[in-house]
C-alpha cells in the first residue's frame, strides 16, 4: 500500500533508518534533518493567494491526520517540516502528511 493510502497512526513508532531512506523515494524532494529528527520541503507559488490556498489545503490535510507539521510562509514559497516529536524521531506519519501534501500540488 502507498503512503498516499494509508492514515496517520495514533502513538507511532520511530522508525529506523533504512525504513527512513526507503520512504523518502515515496516523496520526492523531501529531505531529511537527521539532527532535527525531521523532512522538509519548500514549495514555491505563482503569489500570496496561491500560496495560503496550498496552507489551508494543507491545514486541513494536518487536522483530519492529527499530525501537524511547522510552517514558514512567505508571499510565493511554504516551507514545510514533518517530525514526530513524541516518537523522538521520524515515523511512518510523517512520510504519510508528507505524501498527502505533495498530492495537493498534483491536483
Amino acid at each position: 500500500m502507498s503512503l498516499i493510502e494509508k492514515r496517520c497512526i495514533h502513538k507511532a513508532s520511530k522508525l529506523d533508518p533504512g525504513r527512513i531512506e526507503a520512504l523518502l523515494t515515496e516523496v520526492p524532494g523531501y529531505k531529511v534533518d537527521e539532527a532535527r529528527a525531521k523532512i522538509s520541503k519548500d514549495y514555491k507559488f505563482a503569489d500570496f493567494y496561491e500560496t495560503i490556498a496550498f496552507v489551508n489545503a494543507l491545514a486541513y490535510i494536518a487536522n483530519q491526520e492529527d499530525h501537524h507539521p511547522d510552517l514558514v510562509v512567505s508571499y510565493n514559497k511554504c516551507s514545510v517540516a514533518f517530525s514526530t516529536h513524541d516518537a523522538g524521531g521520524l515515523t511512518e506519519n510523517d512520510f504519510i502528511c508528507a505524501a498527502h501534501v505533495d498530492a495537493l500540488i498534483r491536483i
